[in-house]
């Protein structure tokens, strides 16, 4: 391949490349047929498929399978939590992706640090002497900058006043050690394409005595919590692919190099302050748009996001940088890069040559008037 027709993915927090062990598994699962719910041979050769792939998923995150409920991703699991709890109030914090905040109409939000961190002590405030059964949802990773929130604290403040306690760990799940249990969370939801494995399956991860109201009650599928014929290939993926195991320590590298260049180029770098996700960078070069970046950045070759992928394709002002406090004029200037499982050192010399070439144009226009005026 020329370095002309040279193309770098970047953006595995949207969707990551389905690992080769995946796409065959997925392969083979589909060759098998039999519907998990009839109980002859076929069918019970396919709810076999089904266990062991929940058996897999469930040892990552450390809990019993029977705590894995499979959903169509991440976005459906996050609706089960927040809707089928019976709570009369739910807090989320102001940086949760669009799947938890647009969950349901009468979410009540928490305010957050210029890290993008849940303030604690406003967490506190609000749950104390407060008897209202309450669910709170904080998410473990930040999908836009990769911060990571404290949950164990988060959890221990919760249960002292009786609260329950979601995270959506989509991003976090498969790119960092997460055990569930000793974390005491309540609920999780989780997503395979996030890790390397197929679109349209996730799970919701729930423990046992949290009581749950199922939204598609169907046929009783999922112990009657998600109704419907399983997506027998997509939870055989999801399976797969959490078996793979990347060098999250070597794409933290890459990461850090590539925010070491574009730091010297002058760029903002959001929530590097705390503690991260080892693939994520989130950052802004003033006088630069968001989608103009993208675009001129998708014509060298390269694809990143300006954020969430989750807004029909549209590129929107983050109410996850607003949130942090940061000004509308550099918020409107940020752009994601995610990295994963393929991405190399090349990717990252790839990407600062493009970008320095992008911030060079900019900055000659802007001289070019300068001299003009």
């Amino acid at each position: 391949m020329s370095v002309m027709n040279k193309i770098v993915y970047m953006d595995y927090n949207a969707t990551a490349p389905a690992y080769g062990s995946v796409i065959s598994a997925m392969s083979a699962a589909l060759n098998h047929v039999g519907n998990p719910s009839s109980v002859h041979g076929s069918g019970r050769g396919a709810r076999k498929l089904l266990e062991e792939a929940r058996e897999k998923v469930a040892r990552l995150v450390n809990v019993p399978s029977d705590w894995v409920i499979f959903t169509s991703g991440g976005t459906e699991a996050d609706a089960l939590a927040l809707n089928g709890v019976d709570v009369e109030r739910v807090l989320v914090s102001a940086v949760e992706h669009v799947a938890v905040m647009n969950a349901r109409d009468d979410v009540d939000v928490l305010s957050v640090d210029e890290n993008g961190i849940v303030d604690l002590k406003a967490l506190e405030d609000r749950l104390k002497g407060d008897e209202r059964t309450t669910l709170v949802s904080v998410v473990a990773a930040n999908n836009e900058t990769g911060v990571i929130q404290p949950l164990e604290e988060i959890v221990e403040i919760c249960h002292a006043h009786g609260a329950l306690v979601h995270s959506d760990a989509v991003q976090m799940v498969g790119k960092c050690d997460f055990d569930m249990q000793a974390l005491g969370l309540d609920m999780i939801s989780l997503s395979a394409h996030k890790i390397g494995g197929p679109q349209g399956v996730g799970a919701l991860v729930k423990r046992q005595g949290v009581d749950l109201e199922a939204m598609f009650k169907g046929g009783g599928q999922e112990r009657s919590l998600r109704g419907g014929t399983e997506n027998l290939s997509g939870i055989v993926g999801f399976g797969a692919a959490v078996e793979e195991k990347t060098d999250y320590l070597a794409i933290k590298a890459l990461r850090d190099d590539l925010e070491l260049q574009i730091k010297a180029l002058g760029a903002t770098v959001f929530g590097d302050g705390a503690k991260r996700l080892p693939n994520t960078s989130y950052f802004a070069f003033a006088g630069m748009p968001s989608e103009r970046q993208v675009m001129a950045l998708d014509l060298a070759g390269v694809m990143v996001s300006a954020g969430s992928a989750c807004s029909s394709g549209k590129v929107k002002s983050s109410h996850v940088l607003k949130a942090m406090k940061v000004e509308d004029e550099l918020a409107g200037c940020a752009i994601r890069v995610s990295l994963g499982w393929n991405s190399t050192k090349e990717d990252i010399e790839f990407f600062v040559q493009a970008y320095t070439k992008l911030i060079e144009r900019v900055q000659s226009r802007k001289t070019g008037r300068s001299n003009a005026a």
